[in-house]
């Protein structure tokens, strides 16, 4: 017999729901502390987490409109205090918190990362002095990572307009809240990546600023991202954030901490007035040294000149040694010429008269004629001798040239020979000769051209040269690269 009762039915859905409506109409607005675990980030933006403490699990999520307001990065092992309301998710029969706003639990948790981080990077060295690099004495160009709207920007650009105009670039990123840290870390690469002699100038300093807040405001410079992104940079960089009194973990890995943003804009630039007087001060003693290290070279001059001999005294010994000398001259040139004469007298005594020697050499010429008329006529006389042999000299020469007639065709019939039995012949009919490159030899078998590291093939119309590509088994070897 079925059991009969008064409860209505409903459905799994009404259930759900009217739990859904109950939970967020009693808890409509709660504050829980916890831990956060097992935090996620969706490709939307939305950040999935759980708060826990020793007793309880919750499941949160943060939409992705108020995740990018939070004043810091949610990390796990971080205690928080979230504000929301509690709701439902009937698809899984699971309660969570929508959180509407995120902050430290106290700021000794933050200060806790903060310590954390700060021992860990200082044991990696991203600390030490020594990879501090001085900075420029007077940058041609400044890079200002910063916000575009805040004040700080004004009172840099203020600050280096009064000490010393320098060209500014500006990259303008968020200073706190979401993404902050990313676009700081971002814009620290950027600058560091320009190419010199680029659209946009490399800059020879960085200045990273931002004004004073509280220690979540400041969160963004405390970000592992931002330390890295500052320690790996090659440009002088100088960090400014916050006030005198704030601390963030880019001043420890910064080359130069500032202050406050306007400091920076002084630590950056000289003063253009202060440069002008000193270089006037260092002129004017320029010039004065110069005046006087002329003064002392001049006396000095003069005392060197009061210690020589007058040049006119000097000149005129000079003239009167050349007019000594001039007169000596003059009289051994004099003397010369008379005795040269004298000589030249004598010699001409000793000459014979020109007649005497042509009639003399007359008589040697006839005589000679004569003994040549001797000669030519003996030799044609022997000539005509010879010219009576005319005919045999011919007969003889005709049993002369059918000789050479003989000789010459058996030559060419042996030269045929030859040729027909020859290499070339040989090689027209698709023969080849194969000889080692290095040493020139025959390789009469597979076995001597397998042995050979190159060789050379002979063609009847030219040589290829050839080598082995790689070790072969005999009877397998494997030709090759021509």
């Amino acid at each position: 017999m079925a059991t009969v009762s008064n409860l209505r039915e409903v459905s799994v859905g009404e259930l759900a729901f009217s739990l859904k409506r109950t939970i967020e109409t009693a808890f409509g607005l709660v504050r829980v502390r916890g831990e956060l675990s097992g935090l996620k980030r969706a490709a939307s933006g939305h950040v999935y987490f759980a708060l826990k403490d020793d007793a309880a699990v919750l499941d949160a999520v943060a939409w992705r409109g108020t995740a990018a307001r939070f004043a810091f990065r949610p990390e796990d092992g971080l205690e928080v205090v979230c504000t929301g309301k509690l709701t439902t998710y009937p698809g899984r029969s699971r309660y969570q918190i929508v959180v509407e706003r995120m902050e430290p639990a106290g700021a000794g948790a933050l200060m806790a990362l903060f310590e954390e981080r700060k021992r860990r990077l200082e044991a990696e060295g991203l600390f030490d002095p020594a990879r501090k690099r001085p900075l420029p004495y007077l940058p041609e160009t400044i890079g200002i990572v910063t916000s575009p709207t805040g004040a700080v920007i004004r009172d840099i650009l203020h600050r280096l307009a009064e000490r010393f105009p320098r060209r500014v670039v500006v990259w303008p990123v968020l200073v706190q809240g979401e993404g902050a840290a990313e676009q700081v870390a971002a814009a620290i690469r950027g600058f560091d990546a320009l190419p010199r002699g680029g659209p946009i100038p490399r800059p020879d300093l960085l200045i990273v600023a931002r004004g004073g807040g509280a220690v979540e405001d400041l969160w963004a410079f405390n970000e592992e991202a931002v330390a890295r992104a500052a320690a790996s940079c090659r440009i002088p960089l100088i960090s400014a954030v916050g006030h005198e009194t704030d601390t963030t973990l880019i001043d420890f890995v910064a080359d130069r901490r500032a202050p406050t943003p306007t400091a920076a804009a002084e630590i950056a630039v000289p003063v253009r007035r202060d440069l002008l007087l000193q270089t006037g001060g260092l002129g004017e003693r320029l010039l004065h040294g110069v005046g006087r290290l002329l003064k002392d070279q001049r006396r000095h001059v003069d005392a060197l000149g009061r210690g020589l001999t007058d040049p006119r005294h000097a000149v005129t010994l000079a003239a009167q040694r050349l007019d000594d000398q001039s007169e000596r001259l003059e009289r051994a040139s004099s003397l010369r010429l008379e005795r040269l004469g004298g000589r030249l007298g004598q010699a001409a005594l000793g000459l014979r008269p020109p007649r005497q020697t042509l009639a003399e050499a007359r008589l040697r010429l006839e005589a000679r004629a004569g003994a040549l008329a001797d000669l030519a006529r003996d030799r044609l006389a022997r000539a005509e001798f010879r010219l009576g042999r005319t005919a045999d000299l011919e007969r003889l020469h005709g049993m002369t040239e059918a000789r050479l007639a003989a000789a010459r065709a058996a030559f060419d019939a042996r030269a045929g020979l030859l040729e027909s039995l020859g290499p070339g012949q040989v090689l027209a009919r698709g023969y080849a000769i194969v000889r080692s490159a290095d040493t020139g030899d025959l390789l009469p078998s597979a076995e001597a051209a397998l042995a050979e590291a190159a060789y050379e093939i002979r063609f009847h119309d030219g040589v290829v040269r050839a080598r082995r590509d790689g070790k072969a088994e005999p009877g397998q070897g494997r030709l090759f690269d021509a």
